[in-house]
Protein backbone atom coordinates (compact mmCIF):
# COMPACT_ATOMS: atom_id res chain seq x y z
CA UNK A 1 0.00 0.00 0.00
CA UNK A 2 1.47 3.20 -1.05
CA UNK A 3 0.02 6.69 0.64
CA UNK A 4 1.01 10.13 -1.35
CA UNK A 5 0.10 13.71 -0.44
CA UNK A 6 -2.27 15.37 -2.20
CA UNK A 7 -2.91 19.07 -2.47
CA UNK A 8 -5.67 21.13 -3.17
CA UNK A 9 -5.15 23.25 -6.03
CA UNK A 10 -9.02 23.84 -6.98
CA UNK A 11 -11.88 26.62 -5.87
CA UNK A 12 -13.27 26.81 -2.65
CA UNK A 13 -16.17 24.95 -3.30
CA UNK A 14 -14.31 22.03 -4.04
CA UNK A 15 -12.03 22.41 -0.37
CA UNK A 16 -15.75 22.27 1.49
CA UNK A 17 -16.08 19.37 -0.58
CA UNK A 18 -13.04 17.87 0.62
CA UNK A 19 -13.32 18.66 4.06
CA UNK A 20 -16.93 17.22 4.27
CA UNK A 21 -16.04 14.08 3.36
CA UNK A 22 -15.43 11.73 6.48
CA UNK A 23 -12.11 9.56 7.18
CA UNK A 24 -11.42 6.42 4.95
CA UNK A 25 -14.06 7.43 1.84
CA UNK A 26 -12.90 6.39 -0.93
CA UNK A 27 -11.81 9.14 -3.48
CA UNK A 28 -10.59 9.27 -6.89
CA UNK A 29 -8.36 12.61 -7.77
CA UNK A 30 -6.91 13.88 -10.84
CA UNK A 31 -4.09 16.54 -10.62
CA UNK A 32 -0.53 17.33 -11.98
CA UNK A 33 2.68 15.62 -10.11
CA UNK A 34 5.06 18.24 -8.62
CA UNK A 35 8.35 17.53 -7.23
CA UNK A 36 9.61 18.64 -3.98
CA UNK A 37 12.50 20.69 -2.46
CA UNK A 38 12.21 18.27 0.71
CA UNK A 39 11.13 14.90 0.55
CA UNK A 40 8.72 14.07 3.16
CA UNK A 41 8.53 12.13 6.25
CA UNK A 42 5.01 10.66 6.75
CA UNK A 43 3.92 9.00 3.20
CA UNK A 44 5.51 6.08 1.15
CA UNK A 45 5.98 8.33 -2.11
CA UNK A 46 7.93 11.27 -0.32
CA UNK A 47 10.16 13.00 -3.38
CA UNK A 48 6.71 14.38 -5.25
CA UNK A 49 2.97 14.77 -4.54
CA UNK A 50 -0.22 15.73 -6.61
CA UNK A 51 -1.92 19.17 -6.97
CA UNK A 52 -5.44 17.98 -6.74
CA UNK A 53 -7.40 19.74 -9.68
CA UNK A 54 -10.74 17.47 -9.71
CA UNK A 55 -11.93 15.36 -6.68
CA UNK A 56 -15.09 12.69 -6.79
CA UNK A 57 -16.28 10.20 -3.65
CA UNK A 58 -16.37 6.81 -4.67
CA UNK A 59 -17.97 5.25 -1.70
CA UNK A 60 -18.42 8.03 1.62
CA UNK A 61 -17.47 6.47 5.07
CA UNK A 62 -19.94 6.60 7.99
CA UNK A 63 -18.97 9.82 10.12
CA UNK A 64 -17.85 8.04 13.25
CA UNK A 65 -16.20 4.71 12.21
CA UNK A 66 -15.92 2.24 15.23
CA UNK A 67 -11.90 2.78 15.64
CA UNK A 68 -9.85 4.69 13.59
CA UNK A 69 -7.13 3.61 11.45
CA UNK A 70 -4.81 6.06 13.31
CA UNK A 71 -5.12 4.86 16.20
CA UNK A 72 -5.29 1.15 15.21
CA UNK A 73 -1.39 2.03 13.86
CA UNK A 74 0.25 3.42 16.29
CA UNK A 75 3.05 2.12 18.42
CA UNK A 76 3.92 1.57 21.60
CA UNK A 77 6.38 4.23 21.38
CA UNK A 78 3.92 6.76 20.69
CA UNK A 79 1.67 5.59 23.79
CA UNK A 80 4.26 5.91 25.84
CA UNK A 81 5.00 9.58 24.78
CA UNK A 82 1.66 10.35 24.61
CA UNK A 83 1.36 8.59 28.57
CA UNK A 84 4.72 10.70 29.96
CA UNK A 85 2.80 14.49 28.50
CA UNK A 86 -0.30 13.88 30.38
CA UNK A 87 -2.38 13.31 27.21
CA UNK A 88 -2.77 9.38 26.47
CA UNK A 89 -3.91 7.99 23.21
CA UNK A 90 -6.98 5.80 22.43
CA UNK A 91 -5.10 2.25 22.65
CA UNK A 92 -7.39 -0.33 20.21
CA UNK A 93 -6.88 -4.05 21.99
CA UNK A 94 -6.58 -7.45 19.98
CA UNK A 95 -10.77 -8.12 20.83
CA UNK A 96 -11.47 -4.57 19.05
CA UNK A 97 -9.16 -5.30 16.19
CA UNK A 98 -10.47 -8.34 15.68
CA UNK A 99 -14.29 -7.33 16.00
CA UNK A 100 -13.64 -4.35 13.15
CA UNK A 101 -10.69 -6.39 11.29
CA UNK A 102 -11.81 -4.85 7.95
CA UNK A 103 -10.51 -1.61 9.53
CA UNK A 104 -7.64 -3.03 11.30
CA UNK A 105 -6.13 -4.42 7.72
CA UNK A 106 -6.01 -0.85 6.68
CA UNK A 107 -3.08 0.37 8.43
CA UNK A 108 0.53 0.42 7.33
CA UNK A 109 1.62 -1.93 9.00
CA UNK A 110 -1.49 -4.45 8.96
CA UNK A 111 -1.35 -4.07 5.03
CA UNK A 112 2.65 -4.74 4.81
CA UNK A 113 2.42 -8.34 6.83
CA UNK A 114 0.01 -9.84 4.17
CA UNK A 115 2.50 -8.22 1.34
CA UNK A 116 5.86 -9.95 3.41
CA UNK A 117 3.70 -13.30 3.54
CA UNK A 118 2.99 -13.15 0.01
CA UNK A 119 6.86 -12.79 -0.41
CA UNK A 120 7.80 -15.40 1.37
CA UNK A 121 5.16 -17.73 -0.05
CA UNK A 122 6.33 -16.96 -3.45
CA UNK A 123 9.66 -17.47 -2.97
CA UNK A 124 9.58 -20.73 -0.88
CA UNK A 125 7.76 -21.71 -3.99
CA UNK A 126 10.27 -20.44 -6.28
CA UNK A 127 13.73 -21.44 -5.12
CA UNK A 128 11.84 -25.32 -4.36
CA UNK A 129 11.01 -25.39 -8.11
CA UNK A 130 14.05 -24.27 -9.18
CA UNK A 131 15.64 -27.55 -7.14
CA UNK A 132 13.82 -29.52 -9.05
CA UNK A 133 10.32 -29.66 -5.76
CA UNK A 134 7.13 -30.30 -7.61
CA UNK A 135 4.07 -28.55 -5.26
CA UNK A 136 1.23 -31.15 -3.68
CA UNK A 137 -1.94 -30.78 -2.33
CA UNK A 138 -2.90 -33.49 0.77
CA UNK A 139 -6.19 -33.99 2.57
CA UNK A 140 -6.94 -32.06 5.70
CA UNK A 141 -9.74 -33.97 6.74
CA UNK A 142 -8.49 -37.59 7.42
CA UNK A 143 -9.56 -40.34 9.34
CA UNK A 144 -7.17 -40.24 12.49
CA UNK A 145 -4.02 -38.13 14.33
CA UNK A 146 -1.03 -37.34 11.58
CA UNK A 147 0.99 -37.22 14.75
CA UNK A 148 1.22 -38.67 18.33
CA UNK A 149 2.88 -35.87 20.09
CA UNK A 150 0.44 -33.16 18.80
CA UNK A 151 -2.81 -32.30 20.09
CA UNK A 152 -5.87 -32.85 17.94
CA UNK A 153 -9.28 -31.16 16.74
CA UNK A 154 -11.54 -34.08 16.16
CA UNK A 155 -15.17 -33.64 14.60
CA UNK A 156 -18.35 -35.26 13.60
CA UNK A 157 -18.27 -36.75 10.06
CA UNK A 158 -21.35 -39.02 8.26
CA UNK A 159 -22.91 -42.16 9.59
CA UNK A 160 -21.68 -41.46 13.20
CA UNK A 161 -17.50 -41.80 12.52
CA UNK A 162 -15.30 -39.42 13.53
CA UNK A 163 -12.54 -36.90 11.53
CA UNK A 164 -9.79 -35.06 12.41
CA UNK A 165 -8.18 -31.87 11.32
CA UNK A 166 -4.69 -32.19 9.38
CA UNK A 167 -1.87 -31.52 12.46
CA UNK A 168 0.49 -31.98 9.53
CA UNK A 169 1.67 -33.24 5.70
CA UNK A 170 4.15 -35.11 6.94
CA UNK A 171 2.61 -39.00 6.06
CA UNK A 172 1.51 -38.07 2.82
CA UNK A 173 4.56 -36.16 1.63
CA UNK A 174 6.43 -39.47 2.52
CA UNK A 175 3.19 -41.45 0.70
CA UNK A 176 4.40 -39.37 -2.42
CA UNK A 177 8.18 -39.82 -2.34
CA UNK A 178 7.73 -43.39 -2.14
CA UNK A 179 5.17 -43.01 -4.90
CA UNK A 180 8.37 -41.77 -6.98
CA UNK A 181 8.43 -38.26 -6.99
CA UNK A 182 11.52 -37.67 -5.48
CA UNK A 183 11.00 -34.15 -4.35
CA UNK A 184 7.78 -32.28 -3.09
CA UNK A 185 6.67 -29.19 -1.09
CA UNK A 186 3.03 -28.11 0.22
CA UNK A 187 2.10 -24.32 1.53
CA UNK A 188 -1.31 -25.03 3.60
CA UNK A 189 -3.33 -24.95 6.38
CA UNK A 190 -1.67 -27.32 9.61
CA UNK A 191 -4.71 -27.65 13.03
CA UNK A 192 -3.39 -28.34 16.26
CA UNK A 193 -5.23 -28.58 19.11
CA UNK A 194 -2.46 -26.80 21.83
CA UNK A 195 -2.97 -25.77 25.10
CA UNK A 196 -0.03 -23.73 24.98
CA UNK A 197 -0.17 -20.33 25.34
CA UNK A 198 2.64 -19.47 23.81
CA UNK A 199 4.01 -17.31 20.66
CA UNK A 200 5.14 -21.05 19.46
CA UNK A 201 2.24 -22.61 19.62
CA UNK A 202 -0.45 -21.69 17.64
CA UNK A 203 -3.99 -23.71 16.91
CA UNK A 204 -4.11 -23.00 12.97
CA UNK A 205 -0.96 -21.75 10.63
CA UNK A 206 0.06 -21.82 7.13
CA UNK A 207 2.87 -24.52 6.82
CA UNK A 208 5.70 -24.58 4.65
CA UNK A 209 6.46 -28.31 4.01
CA UNK A 210 9.16 -29.97 2.04
CA UNK A 211 10.16 -33.61 1.74
CA UNK A 212 13.04 -35.28 -0.64
CA UNK A 213 15.17 -38.30 -1.00
CA UNK A 214 18.45 -38.54 -0.09
CA UNK A 215 20.69 -39.97 -1.97
CA UNK A 216 24.11 -39.79 0.18
CA UNK A 217 23.98 -37.87 3.11
CA UNK A 218 21.89 -35.74 5.43
CA UNK A 219 24.00 -32.86 4.58
CA UNK A 220 22.03 -32.61 0.81
CA UNK A 221 18.94 -31.49 3.10
CA UNK A 222 20.93 -29.03 4.99
CA UNK A 223 22.05 -27.20 1.86
CA UNK A 224 18.46 -27.00 0.49
CA UNK A 225 17.19 -25.36 4.10
CA UNK A 226 20.59 -23.30 3.76
CA UNK A 227 19.72 -22.07 0.01
CA UNK A 228 16.32 -21.83 0.99
CA UNK A 229 16.85 -19.47 4.23
CA UNK A 230 19.40 -16.94 2.84
CA UNK A 231 17.82 -16.50 -0.34
CA UNK A 232 14.27 -15.83 1.49
CA UNK A 233 16.28 -13.46 3.91
CA UNK A 234 18.10 -11.66 0.91
CA UNK A 235 14.68 -11.30 -1.39
CA UNK A 236 13.03 -9.60 1.52
CA UNK A 237 15.57 -7.23 2.25
CA UNK A 238 16.00 -5.98 -1.27
CA UNK A 239 12.10 -6.37 -2.56
CA UNK A 240 10.51 -5.48 0.70
CA UNK A 241 11.94 -2.44 2.10
CA UNK A 242 8.65 -0.49 2.13
CA UNK A 243 6.95 -3.08 3.81
CA UNK A 244 9.21 -3.62 6.70
CA UNK A 245 9.94 -0.32 7.23
CA UNK A 246 6.21 0.11 7.86
CA UNK A 247 6.07 -3.20 9.89
CA UNK A 248 9.08 -1.40 12.17
CA UNK A 249 7.54 1.73 12.89
CA UNK A 250 4.66 -0.19 14.89
CA UNK A 251 6.29 -3.12 16.32
CA UNK A 252 9.82 -2.42 15.92
CA UNK A 253 12.23 -5.40 15.26
CA UNK A 254 16.13 -5.36 14.04
CA UNK A 255 17.57 -6.84 10.77
CA UNK A 256 18.36 -10.47 11.07
CA UNK A 257 21.26 -10.82 10.34
CA UNK A 258 22.93 -13.78 8.63
CA UNK A 259 25.69 -15.59 6.76
CA UNK A 260 26.07 -15.98 3.19
CA UNK A 261 27.23 -19.42 3.63
CA UNK A 262 24.83 -20.45 7.08
CA UNK A 263 26.88 -21.18 10.00
CA UNK A 264 26.37 -24.89 10.62
CA UNK A 265 27.66 -26.25 14.21
CA UNK A 266 27.65 -29.66 15.40
CA UNK A 267 25.61 -30.42 18.74
CA UNK A 268 29.46 -31.22 20.72
CA UNK A 269 30.45 -27.45 19.70
CA UNK A 270 27.38 -25.89 20.68
CA UNK A 271 27.34 -27.61 24.21
CA UNK A 272 31.12 -26.63 24.59
CA UNK A 273 30.17 -23.04 23.58
CA UNK A 274 27.43 -23.32 26.30
CA UNK A 275 29.60 -24.78 28.81
CA UNK A 276 32.64 -22.33 28.65
CA UNK A 277 29.67 -19.62 29.25
CA UNK A 278 28.39 -21.12 32.39
CA UNK A 279 25.36 -22.89 31.37
CA UNK A 280 25.06 -26.53 32.26
CA UNK A 281 23.51 -29.15 29.77
CA UNK A 282 22.45 -32.21 31.07
CA UNK A 283 24.80 -34.52 28.64
CA UNK A 284 23.41 -35.84 25.67
CA UNK A 285 20.06 -34.18 26.13
CA UNK A 286 18.52 -31.58 23.96
CA UNK A 287 18.29 -28.32 24.73
CA UNK A 288 15.94 -26.51 26.61
CA UNK A 289 14.27 -22.92 25.89
CA UNK A 290 16.94 -21.18 28.15
CA UNK A 291 19.63 -23.03 26.57
CA UNK A 292 18.44 -21.95 22.73
CA UNK A 293 18.09 -19.00 23.21
CA UNK A 294 21.79 -18.62 25.32
CA UNK A 295 23.05 -20.56 22.24
CA UNK A 296 21.78 -18.59 19.94
CA UNK A 297 23.32 -15.06 22.25
CA UNK A 298 26.31 -16.95 22.22
CA UNK A 299 26.36 -17.61 18.22
CA UNK A 300 25.61 -14.12 17.73
CA UNK A 301 28.32 -12.49 19.49
CA UNK A 302 31.04 -14.74 17.79
CA UNK A 303 29.88 -15.16 14.30
CA UNK A 304 27.62 -12.00 14.04
CA UNK A 305 24.50 -13.85 12.37
CA UNK A 306 21.17 -15.08 14.03
CA UNK A 307 20.90 -17.92 12.03
CA UNK A 308 22.63 -20.90 12.08
CA UNK A 309 22.45 -24.46 12.07
CA UNK A 310 23.49 -27.43 14.69
CA UNK A 311 23.11 -31.13 13.69
CA UNK A 312 24.07 -34.29 15.10
CA UNK A 313 22.26 -34.44 18.08
CA UNK A 314 21.98 -37.35 20.09
CA UNK A 315 20.32 -39.83 19.10
CA UNK A 316 18.64 -40.03 22.80
CA UNK A 317 17.09 -36.54 22.22
CA UNK A 318 15.51 -36.94 18.94
CA UNK A 319 12.51 -39.49 17.69
CA UNK A 320 12.39 -42.73 17.27
CA UNK A 321 12.54 -42.98 13.29
CA UNK A 322 15.92 -40.48 13.34
CA UNK A 323 18.78 -42.36 11.82
CA UNK A 324 21.75 -43.26 13.76
CA UNK A 325 25.63 -42.11 12.74
CA UNK A 326 27.46 -44.53 11.14
CA UNK A 327 30.59 -43.31 13.06
CA UNK A 328 28.89 -43.50 16.40
CA UNK A 329 25.35 -44.47 17.05
CA UNK A 330 24.76 -42.31 20.00
CA UNK A 331 24.37 -39.53 17.83
CA UNK A 332 21.88 -39.04 14.73
CA UNK A 333 21.84 -37.91 11.27
CA UNK A 334 19.59 -35.00 12.31
CA UNK A 335 19.96 -30.74 12.60
CA UNK A 336 17.77 -27.81 13.98
CA UNK A 337 18.03 -24.49 12.28
CA UNK A 338 17.87 -21.66 14.61
CA UNK A 339 16.83 -18.11 14.02
CA UNK A 340 17.54 -15.61 17.30
CA UNK A 341 17.65 -18.24 19.94
CA UNK A 342 14.40 -20.69 18.37
CA UNK A 343 14.42 -23.75 16.71
CA UNK A 344 12.32 -23.48 13.72
CA UNK A 345 11.19 -27.28 13.02
CA UNK A 346 12.61 -28.63 9.78
CA UNK A 347 11.85 -32.25 10.53
CA UNK A 348 9.33 -32.39 7.53
CA UNK A 349 13.07 -31.95 5.79
CA UNK A 350 15.04 -35.03 7.71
Amino acid sequence: MSTVQCVLAGSAQMMLFALSLPKESIVVVEGAVALLDNPLRYTTVREVEIQVRKLYCISRAAPKLPISVEDAGRSAEEFAKAEAKGVPLPCVGQDTRLDYRVIDLRTAAGQAVFRVQHQVENKFREYLSSKDFISIHTPKLISGSSEGGAAVFKLEYKNGKCACLAQSPQLHKQMAICGGFCRVFEVGSVFRAEDSNTHRHLCEFVGLDAEMEIMRHYFEVCDIVDGLFVELLRHLNENCKTELEAINRQYPFEPVKYLESTLRLSYEEGIQMLKEAGTEIEPMADLNTEAEKKLGQLVREKYDTDFFILYRYPLAARPFYTMPCYDNPAYSNSFDVFLRGEHKNCSSFT
